[in-house]
């Protein structure tokens, strides 16, 4: 992967972004996103946050080669805090990060005041992905896509999240599979909650081996096996 041809799961978190936009990329690694969205004029300008020095330094590298410093701010710091309001960014994408992390830095900025409330959130989670729908629930984001991919032996879901005047009640299917990924289950869908069975059963049988009484844990995992055999049938 590189700017030219991001990855099948970047790539496609690339298509949600709005064109014309000023995207901030947090996590921004290389900042490959932006690069290629600034290239393929898909986007105004952007800022590549990045926490950590080593990919800090890869971001500022890329963007001075392309000549595109002009178009693309790398600003290291934490999260949401490399950005401002004055920053008047429409598009804020997490990528590869589980969905608690990604919960935390949204959760963070929101009480430092890094975000309008008129941006689209383009969240890319690798895990935890019904946490992180909780989190937007619970702070007015309405879910507006969802899509599913399988990369190198492994599946991300990518949620798109706009805020909204009044909070939309999701229900527990809905936090755990995606409003939107229940509407449309894919094969990438299926096959995923299929794995995930199999791994809750295996879970199940070890826990009724080891207790006699039915724990609480179990008591969870039973209600998960339940709902998704509900869902794939």
């Amino acid at each position: 992967m590189d700017y030219t041809h991001l990855s099948k799961r970047l790539h496609r978190v690339g298509e949600f972004v709005p064109e014309g936009s000023i995207l901030a990329d947090i996590g921004s690694d290389h900042a490959y996103l932006p690069a290629y969205l600034v290239l393929n004029k898909r986007i105004k300008s952007a800022i590549a946050g990045e926490v950590v020095e080593g990919p800090f330094q890869s971001a500022k590298n890329l963007v001075a080669e392309l000549n595109l410093t002009s178009s693309i701010q790398v600003r290291k710091g934490d999260g949401l805090d490399v950005l401002n309001l004055a920053d008047e960014v429409d598009a804020i994408s997490i990528c590869g990060m589980g969905g608690t992390l990604i919960k935390d830095i949204l959760d963070r900025g929101d009480k430092n005041n890094r975000l309008s409330g008129n941006e689209v959130l383009l969240l890319q989670p690798n895990v935890g992905e019904k946490t992180l729908r909780t989190w937007l629930m619970d702070h007015s984001y309405i879910i507006i896509e969802e899509d599913i991919v399988r990369e190198n032996e492994k599946t991300y879901e990518i949620i798109i999240a706009k805020k909204a005047e009044e909070i939309e009640t999701l229900s527990e299917k809905e936090l755990m599979f995606g409003p939107k990924l229940l509407n449309e289950p894919n094969d990438i869908f299926k096959n995923k909650w299929c794995h995930e069975l199999k791994q809750l059963e295996n879970i199940s049988k070890q826990l009724e081996k080891s207790s006699q009484d039915v724990s609480k844990n179990q008591t969870e995992i039973n209600k998960k096996i339940a709902l998704i055999k509900e869902v794939i049938g």
